[in-house]
């Protein structure tokens, strides 16, 4: 099977990756119904087609995610590039916690690792900012880690500048992850700068707004009950119904360039830097075929940049995460 990735220097770390990722998150569950066989199916389709970034975290499905991409992944381990993370947990009752002590890092890698059949991870980020631990402390541990060689590279997710620029004095930053799309443009303002001074990669997580933006659904109330979605602010009530103007302006821009909405999102955040990379979720092979496709699109920077402002017009309504992990983003 031909290999249709597009392929970029992750930031300073010297690796050339596919900069269409695999977000893994949703492979498992999460997004409504699981289906094992046809998760599998796209994930192996994925490697055919030259998909080498793989993007999963300690707390989806509390380590069963991991478990799965490991498996998937083992005999294809020289091949592929794995990202995980931790920071986000969960206490006895359940309530989510940020927890950034060494200790907890230096305990979840070794977790981590046992998850995904590997005497290493490619990446590993701070999944979020513990507030209660000075950043210094908390990669500093993860710099004993890659100098133990459990780790080759360090992220970042959801941080601020000042973070980002306190952790790469104590060891180099690889890249740093945050949500960026047509409708979440916050790290315009300064991560987007920041990491192009530093050459640290920019990973972006749910460039089609968890499928909104592909128009894979108008409103909260179309998701199957246990789809994590149903909670999120942008989705329901008036804020779902003014949203979806957003989503027809992108499929009416998509269909002059015989293109999906799906795809437009795509290539749009892949336009805007080449120290970009994108970690969309796909859990079907049509959405696998879907997404790269995104990376043969002829657009203009003018007709992206006219997207972006009809986009940015209509201004979304609501927040991009419920109340609890709108708090723990580090600002």
């Amino acid at each position: 099977m031909q290999s249709q990735t597009l392929i970029r220097s992750l930031g300073n770390s010297g690796v050339q990756l596919s900069a269409l990722g695999f977000g893994c998150m949703g492979l498992v569950g999460w997004y409504g119904e699981r289906n094992d066989d046809e998760a599998r199916a796209t994930v192996l389709e994925a490697l055919e087609r030259g998909v080498t970034h793989y993007d999963t975290a300690h707390i989806y499905q509390n380590g069963a995610n991991e478990q799965f991409v490991g498996e998937l992944l083992k005999l294809r381990r020289s091949q592929v590039f794995i990202a995980t993370k931790y920071g986000i947990t969960r206490d006895s009752s359940g309530a989510t916690v940020i927890d950034n002590h060494p200790n907890s890092l230096r305990a979840a890698v070794e977790s981590s690792l046992q998850r995904l059949a590997t005497d290493h991870i490619d990446l590993f980020y701070l999944h979020r900012i513990d507030k209660r631990v000075p950043i210094e402390e908390s990669v500093g541990a993860l710099k004993e880690l890659v100098i133990a060689g459990k780790l080759r590279h360090l992220g970042l997710s959801e941080c601020s500048v000042s973070t980002l620029r306190r952790a790469h004095l104590v060891h180099p930053i690889t890249a740093v992850q945050t949500e960026y799309s047509l409708w979440s443009r916050d790290a315009e303002q300064d991560m987007l700068p920041a990491c192009r001074e530093l050459e640290v990669a920019f990973v972006a997580y749910s460039p089609m707004g968890r499928g909104f933006l592909a128009g894979n659904f108008r409103t909260a109330d179309e998701l199957p009950d246990n789809d994590v979605r149903k909670r999120q602010p942008r989705f329901v009530g008036e804020n779902g119904a003014h949203n979806a103007k957003l989503v027809d302006a992108i499929k009416a821009f998509a269909a002059q360039h015989t293109a999906t909405a799906a795809q437009i999102a795509i290539a749009w955040v892949l336009a805007q830097g080449e120290h970009i990379h994108v970690i969309p979720g796909m859990k079907t092979r049509a959405h696998l075929r879907d997404n790269l496709a995104a990376l043969n699109l002829k657009v203009t920077a003018g007709e992206w940049q006219q997207l972006a402002k009809t986009i940015a017009a209509l201004a979304p309504h609501g927040d991009r995460h419920p109340p609890v992990m709108m708090a723990a983003i580090d600002r």
